[in-house]
């Protein structure tokens, strides 16, 4: 396409935001456009000049290719927060035991960006590449920092559990914040490969040198504009997803009003202030399956929210249609946010309404569900069914 970068021109160009770097025609490793870009090898997601293990790492790039379902890096572009998760992805090994050193060089990383401006001065700027096409392409996301200024020290880096067949094992979950520099300057690239310090390199991005000296967190923000997601956005796109939506639809088939207490489970794994929220009596509920409150603020004074919630188990490829979606609009009071949860999609029409209409509305979809069970270490059908076993036992049935 115009304005991608050649294989041939990759050694001499510019870092820009969002554009396409092609790789080459071989048919070989050899194509691969991140060693070209910078030696930082040609294979994994982590990759670096310099070594995690003699922390001598100059610069990192984080390369993801969007499709790895139980590891699901993310750019948020409301916030600027990119969520990458490390390389211990088998059991078997130490959290900071692993082929390419990733996981060591998050752990120093973050550590680093919590001292002092020689600490900070020491993390090497981390450079975000996503899978493009054709072939080997690969798109500039962005400089990352770690951390976040809206975050906790603890939800920065997180050593989190996961099990594969039986066996439990960590993992790091690292979040970075997206910096707002339209381009790298291959001349401040080149200067950091030969050894200077970043800050006091040519062209040093005045958001990176302002982060290190002051832990300064610039995010690259871009509001989006209405978003109406298709039937294909709504629903998982991987045979393991589309079964998790399965078991818990067959899990409350027949039970309607069971999966009203999974909704509400879902939506606090989705917005964890969420505080009470009770689910009502069927023969009172009004349009209404649940209500409850949000909690903003400090935790000395927060400010209750108050939202409705409504859940409908749908087999998939049954949509949710204006009726329903009305029925919760016409519920909600003044001040009030509204959260509908469906194992389906929401159809054109209604999306297009709500978004259209500034309803404030939270709308789950099939994929949000899958997303945010996987998010928290449910990425199969076993450890779905545990799940909701877990949160439900008096409810178990066969799926």
């Amino acid at each position: 396409m115009p304005g991608d970068v050649s294989f041939e021109d990759l050694k001499t160009t510019n870092l820009t935001l969002d554009r396409v770097y092609l790789g080459g025609s071989q048919g070989n490793m050899g194509d691969d456009p991140l060693a070209r870009l910078l030696p930082v090898g040609n294979q994994g997601g982590f990759r670096y000049a310099g070594s995690p293990k003699k922390r001598t790492v100059r610069v990192a790039v984080l390369y993801t290719n969007g499709g790895e379902v139980d590891w699901p890096d993310s750019l948020d572009p409301q916030t600027g927060v990119f969520t990458y998760y490390g390389d211990n992805r088998e059991p078997g090994r130490d959290l900071h035991d692993t082929q390419r050193g990733g996981n060591l060089l998050l752990r120093d990383s973050f550590e680093s960006s919590h001292g002092s401006v020689t600490d900070r001065a020491s993390v090497p700027p981390f450079l975000l590449f996503e899978k493009a096409s054709p072939g080997r392409a690969v798109r500039f996301r962005g400089l990352l920092a770690p951390g976040a200024e809206t975050l906790h020290a603890d939800d920065e880096l997180a050593a989190i559990w996961r099990t594969k067949e039986g066996l439990r094992f960590q993992n790091y979950r690292a979040r970075f914040t997206v910096l707002e520099t339209p381009c790298l300057s291959r001349t401040w690239l080149n200067d950091i490969v030969d050894g200077q310090a970043a800050t006091s390199a040519r062209d040093c991005p005045p958001v990176w040198r302002s982060w290190v000296e002051g832990r300064t967190y610039k995010a690259l923000i871009a509001p989006s504009t209405t978003v109406v997601r298709s039937k294909a956005d709504q629903l998982p796109n991987d045979p393991e997803g589309i079964e998790i939506l399965r078991t818990i639809h067959r899990y409350f088939d027949g039970h309607p009003h069971d999966f009203e207490k999974c909704a509400v489970a879902i939506w606090r794994l989705l917005a964890p202030a969420t505080g009470s929220c009770d689910v009502t009596q069927r023969s009172r509920d009004g349009g209404r399956d649940a209500i409850g409150e949000y909690r903003v603020g400090p935790r000395a004074d927060r400010v209750a929210i108050d939202f409705a919630l409504e859940a409908k188990c749908k087999a998939m490829d049954n949509s949710v249609g204006v009726k329903e979606v009305s029925r919760l609009i016409s519920r909600l009071r003044h001040r009030n946010f509204g959260v509908f949860i469906t194992l389906s999609y929401f159809n054109g029409q209604v999306y297009d309404e709500v978004r259209s209409d500034g309803h404030p509305i939270a709308m789950i979809c099939g994929r949000d569900v899958v997303d945010v069970l996987r998010e928290h270490g449910h990425g199969d059908v076993a450890s779905v069914k545990a799940w909701l076993d877990g949160l439900f036992p008096d409810n178990s049935r066969s799926t």
